[in-house]
């Protein structure tokens, strides 16, 4: 990577900056997401791109003489150490997840960072679902918490009612907003990755209207001309071609 860097390197690595490359991460970071879930055959692959990342932000940040990657490792590793006092100090395990949140304050708090909230810490830029069920999990901890899951489902049949009434499309797009939070906290409840949930049904979406395509092709159809019911018969055709059968599984 320093010779890539460097004077007779490549000019795309020579004009990175952090910025410039923040695309990239997420970009990888979902590439690898993808072959967990579908082509597990490529991850190593995958982890290889997102760890060409760090090397190529630590060595941007070693040219400029802000840190280079041996700093990165041994910050991460004193962390680990520090964070898995139950693994390197005298904690017991079962005091481990009393303490996880304790350890980050008082990290927070060496370093002299005053959090004017405990939502500080949740990044603004994470998508948008596991934000959600961040900023929700935060506010739990402080008390602030639903004390029953009918609890949710109550305010969920309460929010899809004013999406309905909503009167424009401001109005609308803020309600439905509303919607979107209580649905990820009701996963939270139910100890779902929104986000993940989320992923799986698009795969799944994605797969069965492949077929719904495919159908249509076979048929020379034109479903832009047909009644819901027959719409809904192809739907159901393209889920059997295409959904494993009792005791099976799709890859």
């Amino acid at each position: 990577m320093a010779r890539l860097r460097g004077p007779a390197g490549c000019p795309w690595d020579k004009a990175q900056t952090h910025s410039s490359l923040k695309r990239y991460l997420l970009e990888e970071t979902y590439e690898v997401l993808e072959a967990i879930d579908q082509e597990p055959e490529k991850l190593a692959e995958e982890l290889g791109d997102v760890l060409l990342q760090v090397l190529l932000h630590a060595q941007l940040a070693a040219d400029e003489g802000e840190f280079n990657l041996g700093e990165v490792m041994a910050a991460l590793s004193a962390k680990m150490i520090r964070r898995h006092p139950q693994v390197f100090g005298e904690l017991s395990p079962g005091q481990a997840g009393l303490n996880w949140e304790q350890l980050k304050q008082a990290e927070r708090a060496e370093k002299g960072e005053v959090l004017a909230s405990v939502l500080d810490s949740v990044p603004s830029e994470m998508p948008a679902l596991l934000q959600a069920q961040d900023l929700q999990r935060k506010a739990a901890g402080q008390g602030f918490e639903w004390r029953s899951f009918e609890e949710i489902l109550t305010k969920l049949v309460e929010e899809v009612a004013e999406v309905k009434a909503a009167q424009n499309q401001e109005e609308r797009l803020e309600e439905m907003g509303d919607v979107l939070a209580v649905l990820a906290n009701a996963a939270r409840w139910l100890k779902i990755d929104a986000e993940e949930a989320l992923r799986l049904a698009n795969r799944k979406f994605r797969r069965r209207f492949r077929a719904w395509e495919q159908i249509v092709k076979e048929g020379n159809l034109n479903p832009r001309e047909m009644e819901l019911p027959a719409l809904e018969a192809l739907w159901q055709a393209a889920r059997k071609r295409v959904d494993p059968k009792p005791g099976q599984s799709i890859s």
